[in-house]
């Protein structure tokens, strides 16, 4: 990605380190699109937004196309297209998803893609540290969820987010509406509970896929992803938000151990 003249290897790793704690940090960025002819604002984080093309490309698409579709995410799609779509994709094809595409290919390829992840979306070292916020309750749970999505790679963070954003506007798509001349719009059926139950064995996976007892749930860690990721999509905003305070702390202990770290941020902003 873009970086500034000051590459950011110039830094020590305990420095880096620090930077990336800060990732989440600037409000603007949970939103990364612009209007063309502004000026991108700067997060603290000198790395930039890492989100896979596929990623990205399929939820656009569904959030164009598909936010009406009943049943996206539970009804068929053809295995032939899907593996066409995969196959461009992993030869780093500039691949256009457009109306064209049909919206349950492409949910299927992005329910794919997500469940093939050589490391889950959530790393699989920290699912357990996940499935145990389900016995948490009110504030003490999301504030336990927090900390752990600090603890995630940046691109896996921001691959999240991203993810987590476009079934927060499936789930309000859910139910049907009326149009200002009266008519309804169906609602796609696919609620926070039903996402969860989709997505969340694909994001949080004990085994990696093909190994050995790697689809073998019980009933219990089966419930409890359904829980936390029905949590992370009806808070992903106030979730991946530092708190003023903590970036405080942060920029104390930079001010303290690498203040050149300090002035570079400052050039940035």
């Amino acid at each position: 990605g873009a970086m500034s003249v000051d590459s950011i290897t110039d830094l020590s790793d305990n420095a880096s380190e620090l930077l990336e704690a800060l990732q989440l940090s600037h409000p603007h960025e949970l939103h990364p699109r612009r209007s063309r002819g502004k000026k991108k604002a700067l997060s603290l984080n000198p790395i930039t937004w890492q989100v896979p093309r596929i990623v990205d490309r399929c939820c656009t698409h569904l959030e164009t196309h598909g936010l009406q579709t009943v049943g996206i995410f539970r009804v068929g799609s053809s295995k032939k297209r899907v593996q066409q779509l995969r196959e461009e994709f992993d030869q780093g094809l500039d691949v256009f998803l457009d109306e064209h595409q049909s919206v349950h290919d492409v949910a299927a390829l992005l329910k794919e893609f997500l469940r093939d992840m050589p490391d889950s979306l959530i790393p699989r070292e920290l699912y357990g540290a996940f499935l145990s916020t389900a016995t948490l309750e009110g504030p003490a749970q999301l504030d336990t969820l927090q900390l752990l999505l600090f603890l995630l790679p940046p691109c896996h963070s921001d691959t999240l987010l991203r993810l987590l954003r476009f079934l927060a506007e499936v789930a309000r798509h859910a139910e049907s509406s009326w149009d200002a001349q009266g008519r309804e719009i169906p609602g796609n059926k696919m609620t926070v509970s039903n996402l969860a139950t989709v997505f969340g064995p694909n994001i949080l996976q004990k085994e990696k896929p093909g190994e050995k007892d790697a689809g073998a749930l019980n009933f219990e860690d089966s419930a409890a992803i359904i829980l936390v990721l029905q949590r992370l999509i009806e808070h992903h905003h106030s979730l991946f938000m530092v708190s003023p305070e903590m970036q405080c702390d942060v920029l104390r202990r930079l001010f303290q151990t690498d203040p050149d770290v300090i002035e570079y941020l400052l050039r940035r902003k």
